[in-house]
C-alpha cells in the first residue's frame, strides 16, 4: 500500500502539469507558478515547450522525457528527487500520462515513495466529451487505436459492444479509414468529430457517421472523436436451476466437484472462483 498526503511530507515532489491544448490562455496561474519555481521542467519535446516557457516568462532548466529515451531519463528524474530538487513533467499538450509520455515515471517515483502532483489544465477529451451532444457519462476514453488495420479492426469489433460513450483520439489522415472501418462494425451511429479544439480553427461535426464521412476533405488538425455507445440489448441467458443444483447434475453425471464446477462456470459464463464459493458457501 501506498499511502500519500499530497502536501505533509517534506521530500522532493513530482507535479504532472498540464498544459494549454490549443490556446495559451488556457494555461493557469497554478501551472505557471508551479513551472517557475521547480527546480526541472521534464518536457515531451523541449522545442515545443520552450515556446510556452518563454511566452509566460519561465526559465527554469529543462530535460527530456519522451517515449523513446525513458530507459535514461527515469533514472535522472529518479535522482534529481533524491537529491531533494523538485521536478515538472508536462507534455506537447494536455495532461501528461493521457496518450503521453509519464506513466512509466509515476510508476517508478509512486515505488520510491515520492510524492506525484497533479496540476489540472486543459483536456481534449472533456472538451470534446461536454460539447459533443452525446451522453457524457458513463464514458470510456480508449485514446489511440493501433495504426495496423488488422489490430484496429479487432479494436473496433471488441468496442462495439460497448454501451458507454466512447472517446478515442485520431489523426487526420488516418481518420477516413477509421470511420470507414467504424461504419461497418459499429452501425451508422450518431458522432461528434471534434478538431482543432480551443484553436482559432476549432470546428464540431455532430451527424451519423456515414454524414461525417461526407465532410472529410475538410478536415485537417488533432482529432477528437466521440461516439455513442451500443444500443443492442444483450438476452442474459436465463438458468432454472441454482448453482448447487447445476453442479450436482454434473456430479451425478461422473465428473469431480472441481471439474463440474469448471463445467458450469463454462456454461453460465462466470468465473469459477464465483461458483466455487457459491457451491461452498455454508448456510
Amino acid at each position: 500500500m501506498n499511502r500519500q498526503k499530497s502536501y505533509a511530507g517534506k521530500g522532493a515532489t513530482l507535479y504532472l502539469v498540464a498544459t494549454p491544448i490549443g490556446n495559451l490562455e488556457e494555461m493557469t496561474y497554478r501551472a505557471i507558478n508551479t513551472l517557475k519555481h521547480v527546480s526541472y521542467i521534464a518536457a515531451e519535446d523541449t522545442r515545443n515547450t520552450i515556446k510556452l516557457l518563454n511566452y509566460f516568462q519561465i526559465t527554469t532548466k529543462l530535460i527530456s522525457h519522451h517515449e523513446h529515451n525513458i530507459k535514461q531519463s527515469i533514472p535522472k528524474i529518479i535522482s534529481l528527487l533524491t537529491k531533494g530538487e523538485n521536478v515538472a513533467l508536462v507534455s506537447d499538450a494536455g495532461y501528461p500520462a493521457i496518450s503521453d509520455p509519464g506513466y512509466e515515471l509515476v510508476k517508478e517515483a509512486i515505488t520510491n515513495n515520492f510524492n506525484i502532483v497533479c496540476v489540472n489544465g486543459a483536456n481534449a477529451c472533456l472538451n470534446a466529451l461536454v460539447v459533443s451532444g452525446i451522453c457524457p457519462q458513463p464514458f470510456l476514453f480508449y485514446g489511440f487505436l493501433s495504426h495496423q488495420n488488422k489490430n484496429k479492426k479487432k479494436e473496433l469489433e471488441r468496442l462495439s459492444k460497448y454501451k458507454e460513450t466512447l472517446v478515442l483520439y485520431e489523426s487526420p489522415h488516418r481518420i477516413g479509414k477509421t470511420l470507414e472501418s467504424m461504419l461497418a462494425i459499429f452501425g451508422d451511429r450518431n458522432i461528434a468529430l471534434c478538431r482543432e479544439l480551443t484553436k482559432k480553427y476549432e470546428e464540431i461535426v455532430r451527424g451519423t457517421i456515414s454524414e461525417v464521412l461526407t465532410v472529410l476533405d475538410e478536415i485537417k488538425g488533432e482529432i477528437v472523436l466521440i461516439i455513442e455507445g451500443s444500443k443492442e440489448s444483450v438476452e442474459e441467458p436465463i438458468f432454472e436451476n441454482t448453482i448447487e443444483e447445476h453442479v450436482n447434475e454434473f456430479i451425478n453425471k461422473d465428473l469431480s466437484t472441481k471439474d463440474a464446477i469448471k463445467k458450469v462456470a463454462e456454461i453460465r459464463k462466470v468465473n469459477k472462483n464465483v461458483i466455487y464459493k457459491e457451491y461452498h458457501k455454508k448456510d
